[in-house]
């Protein structure tokens, strides 16, 4: 352990601790933009820098590990004036049409500009001027370079978390842009999966679902659920906006840490309101061949009498029990259960997935 002193808080911290965890740890709050916990600590948005004793730089508190003595102020005026210069030059570069932005009211540049005062930039970049239409021919996902940072969350949470390097950093003469697979040839790219945990990375409205353009945040309520496509137990809130499921974003399970996977955050509400979902029990009519809708104690009561005819004309091992991928892992030892104990047979098994 070392000791450290933050605010004038006198604490003591682990060795090889940053000086934001550091201060996180204790509820010291420093601002971020480009720092992802676990996944982006490069330090490039400049806006978590702090003053320390004895240095005349002020450095940035998500890659500077914390040493002994170390006397630390988060928010002096020196601080506090350095950000509002690394607002106004972010905002040179950044579009503030912020009532069109899918993002309006969860981005955490909006949030900080909010809170430090800046609303409107004094200077003129020069990025912003070089028109470069967004790509939003991708089913679920869209980007504006407009409204990009450059912080890099997305860039090292596709290649470090997702694993799939499909977004990367691009030179275009002078500038590097971030280069996201979601324009006309978006099918042609075999390396990205369509997972959507880039869109939920960046901290402004850059990358974004689609499906955020029809709700804005302060309109949903999160319902906490797990994810019904396989059997990992993803944990995802279901976003619902006057009764209907507008949208999906994970949530911090076990599994997955507030990551999902294409079918988990795009397939999991479309079919919610489809008019062609099944919404009854359907029993066809022997005379007529016609389905007609029926209770669940009626269509339950039918599966158990046929079931049980089976059993006692064929024995036990004329059934038989097959789960789906789907289904969770408490389902699943359900159906298993009840074959073995109901049906009387060991006939049960599972497909592996979807």
């Amino acid at each position: 352990m070392i000791s450290i002193t933050i605010d004038d808080l006198k604490l003591q911290v682990e060795e090889g601790t940053t000086i934001l965890e550091a201060a996180r740890q204790n509820g010291v709050r420093i601002p971020t933009l480009c720092y992802l916990e676990g996944v982006n600590q490069i330090g490039s948005c400049r806006l978590c820098v702090v003053e320390v004793e004895g240095m005349d730089n002020l450095p940035t508190a998500c890659n500077t590990i914390a040493k002994d003595g170390m006397v630390i102020q988060t928010a002096s005026q020196k601080v506090v004036e350095y950000r509002k210069m690394i607002l106004n030059l972010l905002l040179s570069n950044h579009h503030q049409d912020c009532f069109s932005c899918p993002s309006n009211g969860k981005c955490e540049l909006q949030a900080v500009c909010n809170e430090y005062g800046v609303y409107k930039t004094t200077f003129e970049g020069t990025r912003v001027k070089i028109e470069r239409p967004p790509k939003e021919e991708h089913p679920f996902l869209g980007y504006r370079s407009d409204l990009c940072i450059h912080c890099q969350r997305c860039v090292n949470t596709c290649n470090n978390v997702s694993g799939r390097r499909a977004i990367n950093l691009k030179k275009t003469g002078m500038f590097t842009i971030i280069d996201a697979p979601f324009g006309e040839n978006w099918e042609e790219t075999t390396i990205c999966e369509s997972c959507g945990n880039c869109a939920d990375a960046c901290p402004t409205g850059a990358l974004y679902r689609k499906a955020g353009k029809k709700y804005r945040e302060w309109e949903v309520k999160k319902v906490l659920t797990t994810c019904p496509h396989c059997a990992v137990g993803c944990q995802m809130y279901l976003l619902v906006k006057d009764g209907k499921v507008v949208a999906v974003e994970g949530a911090d399970g076990p599994s997955n840490h507030g990551r999902l996977c294409v079918k988990g955050r795009f397939g999991s509400f479309d079919f919610l309101s489809s008019k062609d979902r099944l919404t009854d029990p359907l029993i066809k009519d022997r005379k007529t061949g016609e389905f007609r809708k029926a209770s669940w104690d009626e269509a339950l009561d039918l599966v158990a009498k046929k079931f049980t005819e089976i059993k006692k004309k064929n024995g036990p091992d004329s059934l038989a029990g097959f789960a789906c991928s789907r289904s969770t892992n408490e389902d699943i030892y359900m159906l298993q259960k009840m074959v073995r104990t109901v049906f009387g047979t060991n006939n049960t098994d599972n497909c592996a997935r979807v």
